[in-house]
């Protein structure tokens, strides 16, 4: 038995995000429901955040968390995606829209064992295609690692992989954070 596929439009889809009380991702029509979290996730998420944030008051670039969407438009696909990253930061004055960004400059996912085959495939090819984008960070919750893809002038990108005795230089923004603060109340360095 076969059940049919519920298509919705971007603005179905954008109605239903305001009322639900889970939020769910957008691929092409479809709608996929997000799991919820662990302490670490969260912890570790709020750690980058707040520095974000503290580093980026005051200035023209604006930071998110959890709740904000990113938009990707594939033009070659005619596809519209929609995903909540973990930590997302624009610094765009073109990024007007009140539930979602198009022009993120830095975009960070804390790795789940649900979603980290998506983080790592689907969301990585998908995110490159963002023009304004120039850092994916990837940070495990299991272990002290920190994957960094990261956009050259000519549009290339490259991956670093970082552990305990390293730091992350987010060029992107100007900032570097040690493990320490990237960890701290998640995981024992």
């Amino acid at each position: 038995m076969q059940s049919p596929i519920t298509l919705f439009t971007i603005e179905e889809y954008l109605q239903l995000e305001q009322t639900s009380e889970i939020r769910h991702e957008y691929f092409g029509g479809q709608v996929f429901a997000m799991s919820g979290g662990s302490k670490q996730h969260n912890t570790i998420t709020l750690n980058i955040a707040s520095r974000v944030r503290s580093h980026l008051r005051g200035g023209s670039c604006s930071v998110f968390m959890a709740d904000m969407k990113v938009r990707i438009q594939l033009a070659n696909q005619n596809k519209n995606i929609f995903y909540y990253p973990d930590v997302i930061v624009t610094c765009d004055p073109q990024d007007q829209d009140r539930f979602y960004l198009n022009y993120p400059c830095l975009i960070i996912e804390v790795l789940s064992p649900s979603t980290e085959l998506t983080d790592r495939r689907e969301k990585l090819v998908n995110y490159r295609n963002l023009e304004t984008l120039q850092e994916y960070v990837l940070v495990s919750q299991e272990e002290i690692k920190v994957e960094v893809y990261r956009k050259d002038t000519q549009g290339n990108w490259s991956l670093t992989i970082l552990s305990k005795d390293d730091e992350l230089r987010l060029d992107s923004i100007g900032l570097t954070m040690t493990m320490t603060e990237i960890y701290e109340d998640a995981i024992k360095i």
